[in-house]
């Protein structure tokens, strides 16, 4: 069976994705349970790490878009929208925008993105179980970004 047709992720891709997984949760929790003076550079990490992180989805895309035929059109599309989540993370963190605005940003970018890893393996381009592994990582990211965000109404 090729690799694209699997149901089930490959059990090292699931542990790695975990494992991407604990500086959200802890950058999430430890704003919740650090010193007062330190949760600006808890949340300062958190961002870093989601940009991070975007950056890394979007070489995913572009990754899978340079898999297709020059001249698919769809594929194009894909790798030009590639970009999108990068330039998103760079934006909030390097513009010093506040998190209170930075948060949110992050939030639809990992949400747009599970959308484009859904629209990816539609037109073959991502494998089947792709959705297997990214609707978990998804919503533990957005979670974590979710308890961020609501801990900024005690900062």
């Amino acid at each position: 069976m090729h690799p694209f047709e699997a149901k089930h992720p490959q059990q090292l891709a699931m542990h790695l994705g975990y494992a991407g997984l604990v500086p959200f949760v802890s950058g999430a929790l430890g704003i919740w349970i650090t010193p007062f003076a330190w949760r600006p550079y808890v949340m300062s990490a958190l961002l870093d790490y989601a940009a991070v992180i975007l950056a890394f989805m979007g070489a995913i895309h572009w990754g899978l878009a340079m898999r297709a035929e020059a001249n698919d059109e769809r594929a194009r599309l894909q790798l030009g929208l590639s970009v999108i989540p990068p330039l998103l993370g760079w934006v909030a963190v390097a513009s010093g925008m506040p998190f209170g605005f930075a948060l949110p940003v992050f939030l639809v970018a990992f949400v747009l993105l599970y959308f484009a890893d859904l629209r990816a393996v539609k037109l073959g381009l991502a494998p089947k179980w792709y959705p297997a592994l990214r609707r978990p990582l998804t919503i533990v990211v957005t979670i974590s970004l979710l308890i961020a965000w609501i801990s900024l109404l005690r900062l």
